[in-house]
């Protein structure tokens, strides 16, 4: 028996689109296989399908050679089918226990009895290699070790097939490294991976074949050590796809944005930012590069207004800002994309219009003596979603939550840029994009720059930091370790003062 799974000329319509038009798609017994695509292609439709949260509405699907209807995904984990979503699904007040055996608890009686269960999951944590507490709560562990909990809530259940959605688009660099490990930990103990991603250097280090689909159609499944990654783009987005950034050299202007001795306590009452200070110009794109958790998040929330300030002081364009609510800094100029689209970015239950007009529903034309424009509202969204290429099966229309992870990057990218801010804080604008969509961010980002803007551009991904930014500072531990101009430092330095290595850093 060749292929383990089969799907096989499925189709799948939601209202106003097609997501999966006549899709085949084999997976052989031990193998990593990919499926490549943009965002909104419909690969996590597939592989939902698959999963059984949604019914094809043609095609057949076989496991080990036997025709099966995979009618929800208790049905799946019987057929030894298991997956990790983009977002993950976890109670994060309950134990790594608790929420592996979520829907299948062991009972003597009317108690619950973990501790057989809590023996096995620390085995299996051993023998993949995942490092995993049974013990912790997910509220106390990093997203990294989150998703190793829903990697052997699989395992648990004696999953063969696994099917990983997106599984490092909120990893860092180091948890990247070892998801790629654990993967191929998994292969060597007999099981087979489907792969959804759009990341190429991920797919030509650990694929084995790769399906590439485009607007819902199979372009070609390819054999990975055969294809370069320029042509797996290319096939990905039906072009040539520029992957350096074009940016010419320019002087920057004052400062937008001055940070002074800034003291922010986290969520748990440490001190997550240390007397840290910071300029960023008119005319520039100024990275900030760290290891996730370092004090990153807590600086964006203070200067955006959701965070209180212990001491120290924010300047705007001249302007103390320290205490302002958030509704005047956005009135001010102030724009954020925000690292988690989901929770801050948009409300999921809003239609694309309304979520379009969140920060800006009292102005005109949208809103004139209390009442809402409708007619004004919508052309807005239209421009947005044409503008951007937000793809969405109702246009204006759809709900927030029906659109794929990388539309809904897509749309609030595009509505943070048509506020034409003063200063743009990107915080992960490219999160959980493919190729073409962050291309096209990147060159909006960089018009914000060449239009005299101010861009403070935080991001995990170092290669993005790089190529982007005119200069490039460093946290770690909530304190600024050194601030760099790309072209006279690389990826390994600005590594070791990531790390915190003393003397590692200058100032520029």
């Amino acid at each position: 028996m060749e292929y383990i799974v089969e799907m096989l000329h499925i189709t799948k319509d939601f209202p106003g689109i097609r997501a999966n038009d006549d899709i085949t798609v084999q997976l052989r017994k031990g193998e990593i296989h990919a499926l490549l695509g943009e965002n909104g292609a419909g690969k996590s439709t597939l592989m939902s399908i698959l999963f059984g949260l949604y019914r094809p509405d043609a095609g057949v699907i076989k496991v080990r050679g036997n025709e099966v209807a995979i009618h929800n995904p208790n049905v799946a984990n019987a057929l030894g089918i298991g997956m990790v979503h983009q977002h993950f699904k976890l109670v994060h007040n309950f134990t790594v226990t608790e929420n592996i055996i979520l829907g299948m608890e062991p009972t003597v009686g009317p108690m619950l009895q973990t501790r057989d269960a809590a023996k096995r999951i620390k085995a299996l944590s051993e023998q993949y290699g995942l490092n995993v507490d049974p013990d912790a709560k997910i509220e106390d562990i990093s997203v990294g070790m989150q998703q190793r909990v829903e990697i052997i809530k699989m395992l648990y259940r004696n999953a063969e097939v696994l099917i990983f959605d997106e599984p490092t688009a909120v990893l860092t660099p180091q948890e990247i490294t070892d998801l790629m490990q654990i993967i191929r930990n998994l292969i060597k103990e007999g099981k087979s991976i489907l792969l959804i991603t759009h990341k190429l250097k991920e797919i030509k280090a650990i694929a084995d074949r790769c399906t590439v689909i485009r607007r819902g159609k199979v372009v070609d499944t390819v054999d990975v050590a055969d294809v370069a990654e320029s042509r797996m783009a290319e096939m990905m987005v039906g072009r040539t796809v520029n992957f350096t950034v074009d940016k010419r050299d320019q002087e920057r202007g004052e400062a937008v944005l001055s940070i002074r001795n800034l003291n922010v306590l986290s969520s748990r009452k440490t001190q997550a930012l240390k007397n840290f200070s910071l300029d960023v110009h008119r005319g520039e794109i100024l990275g900030l590069a760290g290891v996730d958790g370092n004090g990153q998040t807590e600086l964006v929330e203070a200067l955006t207004g959701l965070r209180k300030v212990e001491s120290g002081s924010i300047l705007f364009k001249g302007r103390d800002i320290t205490h302002d609510d958030i509704h005047s800094r956005v009135m001010a100029g102030m724009a954020h994309i925000p690292e988690d689209r989901q929770k801050r970015g948009l409300v999921l239950d809003y239609t694309m219009e309304d979520n379009f007009i969140l920060e800006i529903y009292g102005r005109e034309p949208y809103s004139h003596k209390g009442f809402l424009n409708r007619k004004a509202i919508r052309d807005h969204a239209e421009k947005l979603i044409r503008d951007f290429d937000v793809r969405s099966g109702q246009g204006a229309l759809s709900m927030g939550r029906t659109l794929s992870g990388g539309n809904q990057q897509k749309a609030i990218v595009g509505r943070e840029i048509d506020h034409d801010p003063e200063l743009l804080l990107a915080v992960q604008p490219t999160r959980g994009l493919d190729v073409g969509s962050i291309e096209y961010i990147h060159k909006r980002l960089v018009e914000q720059r060449n239009n005299g803007k101010a861009v403070l551009l935080v991001s995990l991904e170092l290669d993005e930091i790089m190529d982007l930014s005119d200069r490039i500072a460093v946290i770690s531990h909530g304190e600024l370790t050194g601030v760099k101009l790309p072209k006279e430092t690389n990826e390994s330095e600005i590594g070791l003062m990531m790390a915190g290595i003393a003397g590692a850093g200058g100032t520029e």
